[in-house]
């Protein structure tokens, strides 16, 4: 039986689940008042979710996007599922940036309301990326990938 992960998913996915354990670090430093090491741990948090982008979005750039692999009967679940996960993504990231600048900018009103969450939502993106990532390359084998590239441009 062969066993391989592709590298970039795994790298990808390995960030945004740091991103999320500094996240969570970072709840448990504010509720202490270690409000350095809060601001220190939710910049790691937005830096390993930048990278995890970065890495994300040049993947889906040049190399382009993984189809579902496994069986046909719950691909429609999968779909659903991937759609709830990148609706998540995208409130999440909003989210995310909106409180590291309310942070930043010390409008902290607004930042303590936003930041539990932010974070909820955040570790449910976290949650639901690993189980897509899992579900794409662990229990199934992708299916095709298609460079976006190639779709848009022929080549």
């Amino acid at each position: 039986m062969e066993f391989s992960l592709p590298i970039l998913p795994t790298i990808s996915t390995t960030f945004i689940v740091l991103s999320a354990i500094m996240v969570a670090i970072g709840w448990v430093q504010i509720s202490k008042r270690k409000l350095e090491a809060h601001k220190k741990s939710m910049f790691l948090a937005g830096l390993f979710a930048v990278i995890f982008f970065i890495i994300y979005a040049s993947r889906t750039i040049f190399i382009g996007n993984t189809a579902f692999g496994g069986p046909d009967d719950i691909k429609i679940y999968y779909t659903i599922f991937l759609i709830f996960h990148i609706t998540l993504a995208t409130i999440g990231a909003v989210l995310g940036i909106t409180s590291l600048y309310t942070g930043y900018k010390n409008k902290l009103a607004r930042h303590r309301k936003l930041g539990p969450i932010t974070s909820i939502v955040w570790f449910f993106t976290a949650i639901t990326g690993v189980a897509v990532y899992l579900l794409l390359y662990v229990f199934f084998h992708g299916g095709e990938t298609t460079s976006v590239i190639k779709a848009i441009l022929g080549f």
